[in-house]
C-alpha cells in the first residue's frame, strides 16, 4: 500500500520516467528503426524480474526495434549503447514483464466503464440511488444499462423489479450481477421482452418468480437471452470507443496482453463476437489503433469458421492480434446458485446448479475443434462441472491422440478431492481469477456449506503441486483488471477486514503468483514464444513499479504501476 508520505515521491518518479521517455527524438519514439547493432533504449540501474528461469534477475536491459536485445548486468549491455541510444536510469526501480490477463470480456468491460456503476454498492438505497441518477440524462424509452452488483454484500436479498419501477417508469432497465450469470430487469423491460407469468424457463436458465408465479425481474443464465434479444444494439462507434477505453484502462494497470473470451453466452447468438472481431478488432488493426496485444477466443459452435480464418490468415494477424481458439460453457456461477455441484446448495435441497450445455454436443464440438488444431477453453465453476470436463478430456485424448493441446478450464473454482492432480496429469491449464475469492470467501459457506467450501475452493496450491499450469486473469468486468491486487490476493488470501487467510494451505508464493500473470499466462495461450518474460528476442513489454528494491517490493506490493511499456514504447502514463 502506498502511504500518504510517499505519494509526492512516487508521483515525481512517474513524471520523471514519462519525461525521460519523451526526451527521445520523435523519430525514435514513433518508428524505433534499428540503427546498426546499437540499442534504441537501455534500462540501467534497474531491478529486473525477468520470469525467465535461465536468468531470473538482471540489472539492465537493451531494447531494439521493439524487442529485447539483451538482458543482464549493465557491463554486458553498455556496449550496445550508441550515439542515438536513450539510456533510462531507474535508480533501482523494479521492472516486471508486462502482465497478461488470461480471461477478460474486453469490449464489454470498456462499455461497462461508461454505464451505471454498481460494483461496491452496499445497500438497497444506494443501489436505487445510482439507478435514479442514471435516469436523469435519459430520454423516455432509452435503455438504462449497468452492472457489477453483488447482493451478498448487502445481506443476500436479491433485487426486484419493484425496486426500479417507481424511479424508471419510462425507461427499460437491465443491470447484470457481478458474475454475469444473472441480471435484474424492471417491469417495462420485461414487458418489451414479452416476459410474464406464462413464459417458460429456457433450457439452462431460470426466470425467478414470486410464490404466485409472477416474474420478479431476475433472469439467470440462458434466461438472460430473453432480455439480450430486445436491448437496443450498441453502435459500431461505441464498441470501437469501448476497445480504446478498455485498452487504456488495462495499460494503466500494467497489462500489455489480454485473452479476450468475448461476450458469447449459451443460448445467445454467436454473431456478436464475430461482429466485434470484424467491426472493432480488424478496424483497430487496419487503422493502427491497437494499443495492447489480444488473444481472441470465439464461440465453440462456430469452430469451423475459426478454423477457416486461421487457415487463411495464420494464427497471428500481426504482433497485436492472435487467434487463440474456441470457448464454451458447462455451468453457471456460485453467486447465482447455478454452478454445477455434486451436492445441493445449502437450504435448497433440489438445486445442484445448472448444466447449460449438452455433454454429447460439447464432446463432439470439442473433438472437431481439437482435430482442427484449435485451442479449447471451457467454463466450469462447480466441482461436478469440473469433473465432467476432466472426464471429457480423457475421451478427447483417447480419440484424438496425445498432443500439445493446452486445454483450458476457465475458473476451475471448486474442485472435488483428487481433481487438482488430474489437471497436471492431463496437461490442462487452470485459468483462474484470484480476486473472485475476495467476494466468495465471505459467502461460499452460505452457498455450499462451510466444510465443502473449505475443501474445494480456489485450490491454487493444490493445482500447482499436481503439476498444473496456472494462468491468472480477472474476468473483467466481473472483477476489475488489477494484476498487482490479484497477486497480493493469491499470496495472502485475506479479503478486506479479515485477520486470517481463507484456506491458508492454498496460498502461493510471490514468484509463483508473478509467473501465473506472466510466463505461465503466455504459455496458456501459446504466446510464450513472444511475450511473458523479458528474454532476448521477445517483445519488450514491461512495467516499472514504484518499489526501489526487490525486498521493498516483496514486503509491500505497490497498488499501482509507474509506467507501462509496449514494444519498448511508453504506453502509460
Amino acid at each position: 500500500m502506498v502511504l500518504p508520505a510517499q505519494s509526492a515521491a512516487l508521483l515525481a518518479a512517474a513524471v520523471a520516467i514519462a519525461a525521460a521517455a519523451f526526451l527521445l527524438p520523435p523519430s525514435s519514439r514513433l518508428s524505433w528503426t534499428p540503427r546498426g547493432r546499437f540499442a534504441d533504449m537501455i534500462l540501467a540501474n534497474a531491478t529486473i524480474y525477468t520470469a525467465d528461469p535461465a536468468r531470473p534477475f538482471a540489472g539492465a536491459m537493451a531494447v531494439r526495434a521493439g524487442r529485447v536485445l539483451r538482458v543482464g548486468a549493465y557491463e554486458s549491455v553498455k556496449e550496445l549503447k550508441g550515439r542515438h541510444t536513450h539510456e533510462l536510469n531507474l535508480s533501482g526501480n523494479v521492472v516486471l514483464p508486462g502482465f497478461i490477463d488470461s480471461h477478460v470480456h474486453f469490449i464489454d468491460g470498456g462499455l461497462q466503464i461508461a454505464r451505471v456503476p454498481l460494483r461496491g454498492v452496499r445497500s438497497k438505497d444506494d443501489f436505487i440511488s445510482r439507478v435514479k441518477e442514471a435516469t436523469r440524462d435519459k430520454h423516455p424509452g432509452q435503455w438504462i444499462l449497468g452492472g457489477g452488483w453483488n447482493n451478498d454484500v448487502w445481506g443476500g436479498d436479491f433485487p426486484a423489479a419493484a425496486w426500479l419501477d417507481d424511479i424508471s417508469p419510462d425507461n427499460p432497465v437491465w443491470l447484470s450481477r457481478m458474475d454475469g450469470h444473472m441480471g435484474i430487469a424492471n417491469s417495462l423491460a420485461m414487458k418489451i421482452a414479452g416476459i410474464d407469468k406464462t413464459t417458460n424457463d429456457p433450457i439452462g436458465g431460470t426466470i425467478m418468480r414470486t410464490a404466485e408465479g409472477e416474474p420478479t425481474g431476475l433472469l439467470v443464465d440462458t434466461a438472460m437471452v430473453l432480455m439480450f434479444d430486445v436491448i437496443e444494439k450498441v453502435s459500431i462507434h461505441e464498441r470501437r470507443e469501448a476497445l480504446l477505453r478498455a485498452s487504456r484502462h488495462a495499460l494503466m494497470r500494467g497489462v500489455t496482453t489480454v485473452v479476450d473470451v468475448g461476450s458469447y453466452f449459451p443460448g445467445a447468438s454467436a454473431e456478436k463476437t464475430w461482429q466485434d472481431f470484424s467491426d472493432v478488432y480488424e478496424w483497430a488493426h487496419s487503422m493502427q489503433k491497437m494499443l495492447i496485444r489480444v488473444c481472441l477466443f470465439f464461440p465453440m459452435p462456430t469452430w469451423a469458421r475459426v478454423s477457416d480464418l486461421i487457415s487463411e490468415n495464420g494464427r497471428s494477424f500481426s504482433q497485436w492480434i492472435h487467434l487463440g481458439g474456441v470457448k464454451a460453457f458447462l455451468d453457471g456461477s456460485l453467486g447465482s446458485s447455478s454452478a454445477l455441484f455434486h451436492e445441493p446448495y445449502e437450504g435448497d435441497p433440489g438445486n445442484y446448479g445448472l448444466q447449460v450445455t449438452d455433454m454429447d454436443s460439447l464432446l463432439n464440438r470439442t473433438l472437431e475443434s481439437d482435430k482442427s488444431g484449435l485451442q479449447v477453453a471451457i467454463h466450469a465453476i462447480g466441482d461436478k462441472a469440473n469433473d465432467m470436463l476432466l472426464d471429457m478430456v480423457d475421451k478427447v485424448v483417447d480419440l484424438n491422440g496425445v498432443k500439445d493441446r493446452r486445454f483450458r478450464i476457465e475458473h476451475a473454482q471448486h474442485l472435488a478431492p483428487g481433481a487438482a492432480n488430474r489437471f497436471g496429469k492431463q496437461g490442462i491449464i487452470a485459468s483462474v481469477q484470484p480476486d473472485h475469492l475476495l467476494d466468495d470467501a465471505d459467502f461460499a459457506a452460505k452457498k455450499i456449506g462451510f466444510d465443502r467450501a473449505q475443501r474445494s475452493s480456489y485450490k491454487f496450491r493444490s493445482l500447482l503441486a499436481g503439476g498444473a499450469q496456472l494462468a491468472f486473469g480477472s474476468d473483467w468486468p466481473v472483477s476489475d483488471i488489477n494484476p498487482l491486487q490479484a497477486i497480493q490476493t493469491a499470496i495472502s488470501r485475506k479479503p478486506p477486514g479479515w485477520e486470517v487467510p481463507w484456506i491458508p494451505a492454498e496460498r502461493l508464493s510471490l514468484d509463483e503468483s508473478l509467473k501465473a500473470h506472466t510466463i505461465s499466462a503466455a504459455y496458456a495461450c501459446f504466446l510464450d514464444h513472444a511475450v511473458g518474460s523479458l528474454s532476448q528476442g521477445k517483445y519488450a513489454d514491461f512495467v516499472v513499479l514504484p518499489s526501489t528494491s526487490w525486498d521493498a517490493f516483496a514486503s509491500d506490493l505497490p497498488a499501482h504501476v509507474l509506467a507501462t511499456y509496449v514494444s519498448g514504447k511508453l504506453a502509460y502514463p
